[in-house]
């Protein structure tokens, strides 16, 4: 499908036309996929991530590209980036140093929460610390009321006041989140435009603009990150599009939205939070173009494992779920309710601090226990030979033969084996009593157990059989667990694309141009006014095209809406997507509509209760780009590809076997081969163990389908 390699690079002085390059920071490793859009030809770039600086990273891969392309750059069309910039400055409390302005009485909101526990049990439990200090939270004279009536115009004194107060605690970002200022902005908008003499270049966010949707608390959280991250943002993305400039780039930088499309920079710099999971995002959209190239459409679970986290994202007939909030910077990592709730929309993803870098210990039960703890890219793995010294997920599948030492990024980064050894010996075998290969293993066991158990529940959650479906494998590290993976959840068929380490970055390249919007109107469907609703649907739909044309100024907008409803009385909605061909359903088919998303949730509907609409919901987006997949040629058999063999630890044989090592680069389209077996490429390994089944497909796919199943 992509190729790579020493042919790779040979091919790439021939290239021509206008180039589309995708970039996606990891937390271990910035990944590059270039394509040309007149021949389809392709080439991937991997380094390592550079925490202090991520553009550093993203400058050095496209550099790595113009010296063996001159004048790249200035035939590049579009760079499309995604980044964990956003959610790195949230947990580790780098943001700017924010007020909050809110309406008299709703200073200690933040603290306040919803007054729920996430975990009863826990005598000692903690929450996140706000990101506002009670100090930096001023109060002013204004009310709106629940209907959007304005009971009380802002006071434009006491707004003076309170900016001269955030002012001499140097703040450098405002938030402004006022009582009901979703159902009318009229006092937040006028408190935006006096902060604006008040506070001279200092950003300001307002949650009518952030999160215009009832639910004072998730809509103060939200707009107080997003403002949190503003100033952090825009520098950042400031200097990368100068960075680029230098390098003689002089067209469109978009950026990746957590919800699965592509925005101007300009709007990413506005609305930061919607940039949180951009990352995890493009991974979804590859999984579900792969899986649709490859004929396994209807059924999908993406699998995305890295070097610090592994997610999972269940995608049907190619539809992607999606989720209107998100949590971020959890006191304990993975007990939802433990973080600062985020009102954003997202793409639906599990995720589980297991991947490379995941660092193995011994717990005080004398069990082995592997993450969330990561050795990140500083150090690292030990075997990276950077400092590290705790053993790592990495270390142990070097130590069991899964990794090659000389071929880890087709050989420009040699892993030192002595070192991965001494780490799981230090901290693992020896107070175990157990041998280096057994403690290693011990460790790949564990890792594997823990994203198992995590993706069992989320397709329990959704409903979802895992015996019905399809894994997408990819990520530096996915590959390599994908097939151990998939017997323990019995999935049938795994599907490794080519260049499986770097698929998030071809995402980027696959994903539409788009903008969501939110707009709460709190009404029983029985007083329902469809022309009212179509008036602020169409509303919505101007402000939207508007932030979607920033990114494709000729491209043709479309709109899809939806409507959040629920039973009078209940705290949750159901999301119910309006059909395209129906614009404009009547009141019997919208409760129609509800009733059958509900009962497919839930199991059962409640005929005799009135329905609630809560929130309007509305996308414009462009219609995803094609990329052409190239197709291998055929009649070269698998064994034309084996470099040689290999001892791996097998788990069906508990002990170390030969495997069968392969050149991927050198599969040809209908290659059968059977496990054991070791299948390199530059940027991952897939590893199938005995009696597992090879077929490489006419894009260079793997289908594997494990005995297990």
């Amino acid at each position: 499908m992509w190729e790579n390699g020493a042919e790779q690079r040979q091919a790439m002085t021939s290239f021509g036309g206008l180039y589309r390059l995708g970039c996606d920071i990891g937390g271990t490793f910035t990944d590059f996929y270039l394509v040309n859009t007149a021949t389809g030809e392709v080439a991937v770039e991997k380094c390592l991530t550079t925490p202090d600086d991520p553009s550093r990273a993203v400058l050095e891969g496209v550099q790595r590209f113009m010296r063996r392309i001159p004048g790249l750059m200035a035939q590049t069309r579009c760079v499309l980036h995604a980044t964990t910039l956003v959610i790195n400055a949230l947990i580790e409390r780098k943001g700017a140093r924010t007020g909050l302005i809110t309406t008299r009485g709703f200073r200690d909101v933040l603290e306040i929460g919803r007054e729920m526990r996430y975990d009863l049990y826990d005598i000692f439990i903690e929450f996140p610390p706000p990101l506002v200090p009670r100090h930096l939270r001023c109060e002013v004279e204004e009310r709106t009321y629940q209907d959007g009536s304005i009971a009380l115009a802002l006071d434009a004194t006491d707004l003076a006041r309170a900016a001269e107060q955030l002012r001499r605690h140097e703040i450098e970002s405002i938030g402004v989140c006022f009582l009901h200022s979703y159902a009318n902005p009229q006092n937040e908008r006028k408190a935006k435009a006096l902060l604006r003499d008040l506070a001279p270049g200092i950003p300001v966010s307002i949650s009518s603009e952030v999160l215009p949707e009832v639910g004072e608390y998730e809509r103060t959280t939200t707009t107080v990150a997003n403002a949190y991250v503003q100033p952090l943002t825009t520098r950042y993305t400031s200097h990368l599009s100068a960075g680029l400039r230098q390098l003689g780039f002089e067209r469109q930088l978009l950026m990746m939205l957590s919800s699965g499309g592509m925005t101007s920079v300009e709007t990413a710099a506005e609305f930061p939070l919607r940039i949180v999971e951009s990352g995890p995002a493009a991974g979804a959209l590859a999984a579900a173009y792969i899986a649709r190239a490859a004929g396994y459409a209807e059924h999908v679970l993406a699998f995305d494992m890295g070097g610090t986290t592994a997610k999972g994202c269940v995608i049907r007939d190619g539809n992607i779920d999606k989720a209107a909030s998100f949590e971020a910077a959890r006191v304990h990592r993975f007990k939802k309710g433990s973080g600062i709730p985020l009102r954003i929309p997202v793409i639906d993803i599990m995720e589980i601090g297991a991947g490379g870098g995941s660092i193995a210990c011994v717990d005080e039960l004398g069990l082995i226990r592997v993450g969330p703890r990561s050795a990140g890219a500083e150090p690292g793995p030990a075997c990276y030979a950077r400092g590290g010294r705790e053993p790592t997920v990495s270390d142990a599948d070097l130590v069991l033969g899964y990794l090659d030492a000389d071929h880890f990024l087709g050989g420009e980064m040699r892993l030192d084996l002595d070192a991965a050894q001494a780490a799981i010996d230090s901290a693992i075998a020896r107070a175990l009593s157990l041998s280096t290969a057994a403690a290693a293993w011990g460790i790949h066991e564990i890792v594997t157990e823990n994203m198992a158990a995590a993706i069992r529940i989320h397709m329990a959650e959704k409903g979802a059989d895992p015996s019905r479906f399809t894994m997408v494998a990819f990520g530096g590290a996915g590959p390599v667990h994908a097939y151990a993976l998939a017997c323990r959840l019995g999935i049938r068929r795994i599907l490794i694309p080519s260049s499986a380490g770097i698929a998030s970055a071809f995402g980027l390249l696959v994903s539409p141009v788009a903008f969501d919007l939110v707009k709460t109107r709190r009404v029983g469907l029985s007083d329902l006014d469809p022309a009212a609703i179509e008036a602020l649907f169409i509303d919505m739909e101007n402000e939207a095209k508007r932030f979607a044309e920033r990114a494709d100024p000729a491209g043709e907008i479309s709109c899809s809406r939806s409507l959040d409803l629920c039973y009078c009385g209940q705290g949750y909605t159901v999301n119910v997507p309006l059909p395209a061909a129906e614009p404009r359903p009547d009141k019997a088919r919208i409760r129609a509509l509800f009733e059958h998303a509900y009962e497919t949730l839930y199991g059962r509907v409640y005929a005799d209760m009135a329905v609630e609409l809560i929130n309007l919901r509305l996308v414009a987006h462009s219609p995803a780009p094609a990329v052409a997949l190239r197709k291998l040629e055929s009649g070269r058999p698998a064994s034309a590809a084996m470099k040689g063999r290999r001892a791996a630890y097998s788990g069906r044989s508990n002990g170390f076997v030969d495997h069968g090592v392969y050149d991927r680069i050198r599969l040809q389209a209908g290659a059968a081969l059977a496990g054991p077996a070791i299948i390199e490429e530059r940027e991952a390994t897939t590893i199938v163990d005995c009696g597992g089944h090879v077929l490489v497909d006419e894009h260079g796919t793997l289908v594997i389908e494990p005995r297990e199943a």
